[in-house]
């Protein structure tokens, strides 16, 4: 599922961002490109992968699962949030669900603004407020077991 809105903070300055939440494998460069903004001076690319461990044991998979509506409304939030802080020229972000071995993309956030500390302050705040409040939970799946990360009180809360 793609989310594309166009935003307008002042009569000149006209975004085109991107929302997408996905079980394909993420189009890195599409969304660089779409973050990607002439005016800017720097983009800021995170891209979020699949470990091969996590608590000393082997990861064979994991799976992703997102209460999608919520999810898109909560980014939606983050990036305002980030937007009134920095001055973004440009943001995309992709995430998937569904089930990525070892070494897959996971998620990727790209921010374009004039300078490259603000680009990196700003990715920064958005990846960490991504793991915080967005309702898209992992399980991650190992030899001996399963369990269930990134489930946070607030968001269980929130879609009671």
């Amino acid at each position: 599922m793609t989310y594309y809105f166009h935003l307008a903070f002042h009569p000149y300055q006209k975004l085109l961002i991107m929302i997408k939440i996905t079980a394909k494998p993420i189009d890195v460069q599409k969304v660089i490109e779409t973050a990607s903004s002439l005016g800017g001076g720097a983009v800021n690319v995170f891209i979020g992968t699949v470990r091969d461990t996590a608590h000393n044991k082997k990861v064979v998979w994991l799976e992703y699962e997102a209460y999608e509506s919520m999810a898109v409304a909560e980014t939606r939030k983050i990036i305002d949030e980030a937007a009134h802080r920095w001055p973004l020229m440009g943001w995309a972000i992709s995430h998937r669900i569904g089930t990525l071995k070892p070494g897959e993309v996971a998620v990727v956030v790209a921010v374009s603004t004039k300078h490259r500390k603000e680009s990196f302050d700003a990715c920064q705040y958005i990846i960490d407020a991504l793991k915080e409040k967005v309702p898209i939970f992992k399980k991650e799946v190992f030899d001996d077991g399963e369990e269930w990360v990134g489930a946070r009180p607030t968001v269980a809360t929130q879609l009671n």
